[in-house]
């Protein structure tokens, strides 16, 4: 007990007494205060949240678009060809596609969505007056006298969420018209910006590690290709997952025969880009349109869904994530969470490559922490000395000096 005691009181010591930790924790003090003024004065930097909110989209859709084409640009340029004529070649070929899409299929996407969104609220009374019947059956009653359910609150609690989620839907289409053209501006800027990034992208590594101490350059190289395969592997991977999840939908909603099929695997490929919650959230507006047609929709849509989630969770997911994101499911859904609330949609989408980048940030900063104070080799050498007192442990195995 009074080892224990001496070790931690040397270990006081040594941390009152070493200038690199006092260091660290004046600077951390520093850092604190600074928060503290800048917080006070923060009006002040309204015009930079401003520029930052304007640029967010276009840079946003020109990472997306820079990690789904630098591989092809660079497999080309191995292969000896420019990357200015292989980024000219690809604009044609997407230029194609977008005009082979906005011909055949948006015409038939725009005609789903009028008539679902017309038909939406008399869905949603349809599904609600299907949902009070259902709570006034004999069978509901029963369940009811036996778990001391109030029904007519239920029914009541049911019909005000539905209403909330109906205004809240139409307050959101208005709020969606009126950035219409910001989005369409950030949607021009686009090709310019990437086509840049794509061609200088061997000169901005470089330019990036000019601003880092000599020193710490290396380092910082380590840091940024672990930040950059993490985002590419999340970024592809959650595309391609998303768009087999749409297809695999599309395909099961047409053999089924449910209205709307194309919209509402629209609708679910989107939301799949978002890890675990998207799909509940893409699975509402496919459950109303099946209760409303049929019980026998009701059961044969759930059953598309189920098998599909399957195919995504055991085959797709695995072939195409793999497990280079490295990051439990746990921790994923409270990233998610944590981020909705405090950045809404744009924290719920970026969730997770954010965590992933502060995951191999906050992992750098303790190897360097650990090693330049020295505060774990005591423990480092008790654990190899742990290690070597065991009766396997082989005699010809070196110890580890503390």
């Amino acid at each position: 007990m009074e080892t224990a005691k001496r070790k931690w009181s040397d270990r006081v010591k040594w941390i009152l007494l070493n200038q690199q930790v006092v260091l660290i924790l004046v600077v951390i003090l520093l850092i604190s205060l600074n928060i503290f003024v800048l917080d006070k004065i923060s009006y002040i930097f309204h015009p930079v949240i401003v520029v930052l909110e304007t640029v967010f989209l276009p840079f946003l859709l020109t990472g997306v678009g820079f990690y789904l084409l630098n591989p092809i640009v660079d497999f080309m340029e191995r292969r000896h060809l420019s990357r200015g004529y292989t980024i000219a070649v690809l604009y044609l070929i997407i230029a194609t596609a977008i005009t082979v899409i906005v011909m055949r299929v948006v015409p038939l996407l725009g005609d789903q969505i009028s008539g679902l969104v017309s038909s939406f609220p008399d869905y949603s009374q349809d599904a609600q007056a299907k949902f009070e019947e259902w709570v006034g059956s004999d069978s509901f009653n029963q369940i009811q006298s036996t778990l001391g359910i109030d029904t007519s609150k239920l029914a009541h609690d049911f019909s005000g969420q539905v209403s909330s989620v109906l205004n809240n839907a139409w307050s959101g289409i208005g709020g969606l018209v009126s950035r219409v053209t910001h989005t369409i501006l950030s949607i021009i800027t686009v090709p310019l910006i990437l086509f840049y990034l794509l061609r200088d992208r061997k000169k901005l590594t470089p330019y990036v590690l000019d601003f880092a101490p000599t020193a710490l350059r290396g380092r910082a190289l380590r840091v940024m290709l672990e930040m950059n395969q993490q985002i590419s592997s999340y970024i592809r991977g959650q595309i391609l997952v998303s768009f087999c999840v749409g297809l695999l939908l599309y395909i099961g909603y047409l053999i089924i025969g449910l209205d709307y099929s194309l919209v509402l695997a629209v609708i679910a490929a989107c939301t799949s880009v978002v890890p675990y919650v998207g799909p509940a959230i893409a699975i509402m507006p496919a459950l109303i349109v099946a209760m409303v047609t049929s019980p026998i929709m009701l059961l044969k849509m759930a059953i598309i869904w189920t098998i599909v989630q399957v195919i995504e969770g055991k085959v797709i997911s695995p072939q195409v994530m793999g497990k280079a994101m490295k990051v439990h499911p746990i921790t994923i859904i409270f990233a998610i969470l944590t981020a909705g609330n405090l950045f809404g949609l744009v924290g719920i989408i970026l969730a997770v490559p954010g965590y992933a980048i502060l995951k191999v940030i906050t992992t750098h900063l303790f190897q360097w922490f650990r090693r330049k104070s020295g505060l774990y080799d005591q423990e480092d050498a008790e654990m190899g000395e742990k290690l070597d007192d065991r009766p396997d442990a082989s005699p010809e195995k070196p110890t580890v000096s503390s």
